[in-house]
């Protein structure tokens, strides 16, 4: 079987899926296209070159995607039974469908949650053609499952497990966290993502200042990222430990006692899903679509309201005041983020695969 992901921009987390993906299936011949995006996107998320490693992958200019006919040849030259294409954003992606590829099977991914706003209200008749068109359509959960079902996909049509997360560099660090702290479980907080107005920075840093006024020995706030907000990371017993790459971030995730992601703009967060699988307690805004997938109040972790410092800083005081319950707490965690390890994903994916192409698997 060959199979064409037409992707936005390369991911340390997806490079691992992929992986994951040709073990899972033998004899897959993949291809992955990604765009190697801007100087700015770059700078947001500046991944190691190995995080592709062993994907066969083709990395395209901010030029080379707008050409359509380049895009479109890539992919012919692929000749794949299915083309994966990542919703409708793309222009040279979205004429990657019939009649230019009769032949194939055609999967669509979205991430975006339903929200109800005016333009999603006319999504229908903007993009429905387009929709229509797939075979099968790809969500991470329930907020984007209920959105396709909004643009008329039929339940058949859609499959969950759009995102998994690598797992393998994780393993360890619940039981790394309690042997390397002398004192038992840490007392410090984590933010680890871009440093965007969607991550809502402004929040994060006016919530733990809030905070600290809340207790009298409050923990440390660790943030690891880059972006365009970088400026806004400091503050009392804030720190900026830059950008992580992912095979450097197990150490980090095991120096800390709970993750926090206060995002306005969060169509999932793989960033939840790794945060459980380490066994850290949660605190993220109810924007944050994995919420309803990875995060059970006050079981592993607390759900805010969006856009709310005042929420945030009560959260970081619960936390903290019951600093004894985060072990247990993560614990429960890990059992939610199981589901979304790289070794289930491509389970999902063959399963998926076998769906739409049942007699192409092993050819």
């Amino acid at each position: 079987m060959r199979v064409a992901f037409c992707w936005t921009q390369f991911s340390g987390y997806m490079g691992a899926c992929w992986r994951a993906l040709l073990k899972e299936v033998p004899g897959l011949e993949l291809l992955v296209i990604g765009r190697s995006g801007s100087t700015q996107e770059r700078a947001e998320a500046p991944y190691s070159s190995d995080i592709m490693a062993g994907v066969p992958h083709r990395a395209v200019s901010e030029n080379e995607m707008a050409d359509e006919r380049l895009v479109a040849s890539i992919v012919a030259d692929a000749r794949p039974d299915v083309v994966v294409l990542p919703g409708w954003g793309i222009p040279a992606y979205r004429k990657l469908t019939r009649p230019r590829f009769p032949a194939a099977r055609l999967v669509m991914t979205m991430d975006t949650s339903y929200h109800g706003r005016l333009r999603q209200k006319l999504a229908p008749f903007v993009v429905g053609r387009y929709v229509r068109q797939m075979d099968a359509v790809v969500v991470p959960g329930e907020r984007a499952w209920q959105y396709a079902r909004y643009l008329g996909v039929s339940e058949n049509r859609i499959h969950r497990g759009l995102y998994g997360y690598d797992d393998e560099p994780l393993k360890a660090v619940y039981t790394n966290r309690a042997l390397s702290e002398p004192n038992g479980w840490p007392r410090r907080f984590l933010y680890m993502a871009r440093y965007h107005p969607d991550k809502a920075i402004d929040v994060l840093v006016d919530g733990y200042r809030r905070y600290r006024t809340l207790v009298s020995e409050p923990w440390p706030l660790d943030c690891a990222g880059t972006g365009p907000l970088r400026d806004l990371v400091r503050g009392e017993g804030i720190n900026d430990l830059g950008f992580i790459q992912p095979h450097e971030q197990s150490q980090v995730w095991a120096s800390h006692a709970a993750f926090v992601l206060p995002s306005r703009y969060e169509p999932w967060g793989v960033a939840i899903a790794e945060a459980a699988a380490t066994g850290l307690p949660i605190v993220c805004t109810e924007a944050c679509g994995a919420s309803v997938e990875l995060v059970r109040n006050l079981c592993n972790g607390i759900t805010i309201p969006t856009d709310n410092p005042q929420a945030l800083a009560s959260a970081l005081q619960w936390i903290h005041q019951n600093h004894d319950a985060c072990a247990a707490m993560g614990a429960a965690g890990r059992q939610l983020a199981l589901p979304f390890r790289s070794y289930y994903w491509a389970r999902r994916w063959r399963r998926l695969l076998e769906q739409v192409t049942p007699n192409h698997l092993n050819t």
